[in-house]
């Protein structure tokens, strides 16, 4: 199972971005998609996720800014983020939690490969 973030790039304080990731491969089904972030020097953090019933969650840094949705049949998961920060910088990171086809289904956490988001003051 694969996931391919994209949507990163530069933007200016008060503007805005959306992030977008695919999940591909094997998978039987995906229980929950989210996103995570890394700024410079920093540990990672999570900024949202959704579960597979649709319910939401946001860092509070984040609240009434991001808005992250997903599309069960395409499988993939995006990330809404406006009234951005120059905080908001750091490479984010798509996250699944996803049960992975075949005879024992096995469920596995799958990271992205990180997209880079830049917000200048």
């Amino acid at each position: 199972v694969q996931l391919q973030a994209s949507g990163g790039g530069l933007v200016q304080a008060g503007g805005f971005l959306r992030l977008s990731c695919a999940a591909s491969g094997s998978i039987f089904s995906i229980n929950e998609l989210g996103w995570y972030r890394q700024a410079p020097g920093e540990h990672r953090e999570m900024v949202a996720f959704i579960t597979s019933g649709g319910d939401t969650n946001y860092a509070d840094s984040v609240k009434g800014r991001f808005t992250i949705s997903r599309d069960t049949f395409e499988n993939t998961v995006r990330l809404q983020m406006n009234s951005l920060k120059p905080e908001d910088t750091g490479v984010y990171f798509c996250h699944a939690d996803v049960w992975i086809r075949g005879i024992p289904l096995r469920r596995d956490e799958v990271w992205g490969q990180g997209t880079l988001v830049t917000v200048s003051s």
